[in-house]
């Protein structure tokens, strides 16, 4: 969990951090090779890595980890710190543009082709304050990456390990004051410590030993002589709500949000997630509901400004505003949500309702429902509640605009920029007011219906005067705003074209009451030119597939543990041991063959050639391999040859 502040919070005084035995925070000064004042500690001489060691490098940034502990770097979130670098840089783009500076990006070109694309009102308020603050003839002031910015943003890294995020912050984001890189275990934070001096941003990164939580207490700002209280979320981190900040959430707990354990998901997020094909949006709108739900108790509110769920996580930002006023309006923003178990069909109901009054007012009442009878219209089954969650739009297309335009026309900057884009590019082309989605596999199972081409479907939505879009969190999803009656109608008129033998289905099935009814709607499937998304003509990089082998969220940290590439490599040994095909008598007697003889090396074994273990050094053997004892195996013969005393056989 990390935080982008905005440069109009204040921190506290550094007397207060004294008495509360935390690192003092003092003006930023230029680094001094002989002590460092913001907190890093005395500076250490660059060692050359060890043999234990590791060094990687993303970004502009190199950070040294140990090679037993790998958690410390996972390269599958190198597009999550991309990502963040362009947007809190474009959050900075704005925030600044506002005081008359303007920042310079590595890599562009004309400084003077990005402007601030705010709202009319705002972008006149902008040019007015800098024709005030300018002279005629004067030039704006320019941040650049790497230095201290006086009226800059001053960005917290709550956990953050080998500090590899607050470094990238420090070295690709223009317009920083400072960023605060905070963990609570003293090893990160020393070899934080080494590679802030490693990557020379001493001057822009205080690593910071302590809570979090407490972290945040001591540095906001008291609001009518009480200080406000945070929240412990699910990473065990406090959401500190900064006003006119910038919230940047990861949340790695898919497996609960995506409705394994509803139970698990209430206590951590205050909603129940339901399995559903929409389970990634739903994930994103758990966690902003969850993000206003605690903003609401201090009487401010979240406004989204991205929302991804990406490979093993989900990632939202979030601007937080202060205002009573507003807040009153967030349980209209909510809503509970009906899903049948038998064809999927998706009903939100609101929890509160906001109508305009007389005299401009805003009047707030509850909500009426609920908008499902106890029994599915189409198929008869019983419906889940899950939710409540955020059910207006997670994406502010405006600023989605400007980072990809920023990355489009800088594509060197990042190493993920190819995906950024496309990623970006299918979130602008999604429905905003349309809350979750259906998937094409998902309709046609629940009829036993071959499956349409994704543009069928999409022109066939078209045609009927419905809207209809993809979605960033699905390769087959369908946002459409058309009714679920609507939606199954298309998908009787599909049906006639492949028909269901009806007499193997189940007259409680879902499918039998669905095509039992004839469609009210006659779908057209002809193939529409705007029923293929700009994304996809352009052959973008939308859906990326796993980017390595075994990959996904790193095991936690453990003080003398094997490094993972040793761990993997003995799972993969003993992967899948027990489901080896049985073995026949002579592949038995085969294997038996490679272990030598005990008795034999003892001089006790009296089978000779017929004894089942080797009585002759392996070519491959070790010298001090342990010899196994040999059963008493009897020895072929023949009915007239009684042989020796008998014992138990091989087998």
């Amino acid at each position: 969990l990390r935080e982008a502040c905005g440069g109009d919070v204040t921190l506290r005084s550094t007397r207060s951090l004294r008495r509360a035995h935390f690192v003092e925070w003092q003006p930023p000064k230029p680094p001094n090779p002989v002590a460092m004042e913001n907190g890093t500690g005395p500076c250490r001489e660059e060692r050359p890595p060890t043999a234990q060691e590791t060094t990687v490098t993303e970004g502009a940034a190199k950070i040294v980890f140990p090679s037993s502990n790998e958690v410390f770097y996972n390269p599958v979130q190198e597009f999550n710190r991309d990502l963040t670098c362009a947007v809190i840089t474009e959050f900075a783009r704005i925030q600044l543009g506002t005081k008359g500076i303007q920042i310079k990006v590595p890599g562009e070109k004309d400084l003077q082709k990005v402007v601030v694309d705010l709202s009319e009102q705002e972008e006149e308020k902008v040019d007015l304050k800098d024709g005030e603050n300018l002279a005629p003839g004067d030039q704006p002031q320019i941040a650049v990456v790497g230095e201290i910015c006086e009226e800059g943003l001053r960005v917290l890294e709550g956990l953050a390990a080998s500090g590899l995020r607050s470094i990238r912050f420090a070295l690709e984001v223009p317009g920083l004051r400072c960023v605060v890189a905070n963990d609570a275990s003293a090893r990160a934070v020393d070899l934080m410590r080494h590679n802030v001096q490693l990557n020379g941003v001493a001057h822009l990164v205080q690593p910071n030993q302590a809570d979090a939580r407490m972290l945040m207490y001591m540095h906001q700002k008291p609001r009518r002589g009480k200080l406000e209280q945070g929240w412990g979320g699910p990473e065990g981190l406090t959401t500190q709500f900064f006003p006119k900040g910038l919230l940047c959430v990861t949340c790695t707990d898919m497996a609960v949000l995506a409705g394994n354990s509803g139970e698990t998901c209430y206590s951590k997020y205050g909603a129940m997630a339901l399995k559903s094909r929409a389970c990634h949006e739903m994930a994103l709108r758990i966690v902003l509901h969850s993000l206003d739900l605690r903003a609401n108790c201090y009487q401010r509110f979240v406004v989204p400004l991205l929302s991804i769920s990406a490979d093993f996580y989900v990632r939202v930002f979030v601007r937080v505003f202060t205002g009573q006023a507003k807040v009153k309006a967030s349980a209209s923003k909510q809503a509970l949500v009906f899903q049948c178990v038998g064809c999927g069909a998706l009903h939100l109901q609101r929890l509160g309702k906001a109508a305009e009054a007389t005299g401009g007012r805003v009047k707030f009442s509850a909500a009426c429902g609920p908008p499902v009878s106890p029994e599915c219209e189409h198929c008869g089954q019983r419906h889940q509640l899950g939710g409540p969650l955020w059910a207006e739009p997670i994406h502010n297309l405006d600023f989605v605009g400007r980072v990809l335009e920023a990355v489009s026309t800088n594509p060197g900057r990042f190493h993920t920029s190819e995906r950024i884009r496309g990623v970006l590019s299918v979130i602008t082309e999604e429905l905003p007011d349309v809350p979750l989605y259906y998937t094409l596999d998902q309709l046609s199972s629940t009829i036993h219906c071959n499956t349409p081409s994704l543009l069928q479907l999409r022109s066939a939505l078209l045609h009927a005067g419905f809207r209809v879009s993809l979605s960033h969190a699905c390769k087959s999803a369908v946002k459409t705003d058309a009714p679920s009656t609507a939606l199954w109608d298309i998908m009787r008129c599909w049906e006639k074209t492949c028909p269901v033998k009806r007499e193997r289905l189940s007259e409680t099935s879902p499918a039998f009451r669905i095509l039992s009814v004839e469609p009210r709607l006659q779908a057209n499937f002809t193939i529409r030119e705007d029923a293929n998304p700009s994304s996809r003509q352009r052959g973008l990089k939308r859906f990326q597939a796993n980017p390595e082998a075994n990959w996904g969220p790193r095991p936690r940290a453990r003080p003398g543990a094997k490094a993972a590439s040793e761990v993997l490599e003995r799972c993969r040994l003993l992967q899948n041991k027990r489901k080896d095909p049985p073995e026949d008598r002579a592949q038995r007697a085969a294997r038996l063959k490679t272990f030598p003889c005990k008795r034999f090396k003892e001089g006790t074994c009296q089978r000779g050639d017929q004894c089942c273990y080797s009585h002759s050094p392996l070519p491959g053997a070790s010298a001090d391999a342990t010899p196994t004892d040999c059963p008493e195996t009897p020895p072929t013969r023949t009915p007239l040859d009684p042989g020796p005393a008998a014992g138990p056989g091989v087998d």
